[in-house]
Order: structure tokens, then sequence, then C-alpha cells
């Protein structure tokens, strides 16, 4: 089950980083989908920001690969964007964070969808305008469908 979650500014980003931080389980890994520019550090900031870190301590991981942010659940923050192939984000040592008492996040997570874990948060992100934004938030197992569907609104 999918839930659609339609952002016309950043405070409704806010929102759902805020949503998402309260809902979801430690040790959850949110795969997050969309072009350039479409939001994905931008929402996990947002996540951040509402775990008690400071939105510009959270920055795309393009260059490094990974940061980690400690605030009241530890973000890991991956990005695949510049990677080749499989063997190089495994390389990074994902299983680790996967299986942390934190919430992974991995942008770009289509380019290293056979090395995510069996389950997780899927979240693609439509650009709609300038500012509007369309997340399709669904999960692949059935407890992380109903965290989602119970997120508060």
């Amino acid at each position: 089950m999918a839930i659609i979650f339609q952002a016309n500014c950043e405070a409704d980003t806010e929102h759902l980083g805020a949503a998402l931080a309260g809902a979801l389980p430690a040790g959850t890994t949110v795969a997050l989908i969309g072009t350039l520019g479409a939001g994905k550090t931008r929402l996990v900031q947002a996540v951040g920001a509402a775990l008690g870190v400071p939105s510009d301590e959270v920055n795309s991981p393009t260059f490094v690969l990974i940061n980690e942010y400690e605030g009241d659940k530890p973000i890991y923050h991956f990005d695949a964007y510049r990677l080749r192939d499989d063997d190089e984000f495994l390389e990074l040592g994902p299983e680790e964070y996967f299986e942390s008492a934190g919430l992974t996040f991995v942008e770009w997570a289509d380019r290293v969808a056979d090395c995510l874990p069996e389950e997780y948060v899927r979240i693609e992100i439509e650009v709609l305008g300038e500012t509007e934004r369309r997340f399709m938030i669904s999960a692949t197992s059935a407890q992380l469908s109903d965290v989602i569907v119970n997120m508060p609104s």
C-alpha cells in the first residue's frame, strides 16, 4: 500500500519530515528516488530537524558518499549517484548501517536496489513546480506499511 503526500511549499516538506521522524522505527532504511533537485536531501534535512539535527548540518553526501548525524535517533545518509556499481556501494558497508539503531537514507536508491535490505520504505519524489512536490511513500513489508499508513497527517 502506498500513500501520496503533496507538498506545496517547504513547510509541507518540513511537516512530512517531522511525521517520518516520529513514525519510523529505529533501524529503518528509506530509499529515496527522484531526479536531480527533486528534494531528496531536503527531506532528509526535514527529518533531521525533527530529530534535533540543525538543518545546515545536513547536506548532500554526493562527494563523500555517506554522512552521519547525531540526533534523537542517529541518521545515516548515503548517496549512490556517483557510484559505478553495486560493489562500490557494498564497499561502504551499508549492512552495518541498515542493522543499526538509526534511520538510514539512501539517495538514488534505484541505482543500488539489489543492495537494499529486504524491508525498507520507498519514497519517490516527483517535481510538480518550483516548490511543489509529490511524495509517493510505500514499504516492502506489512509492518512498515502499517507505520506509513498510520503516520500523523
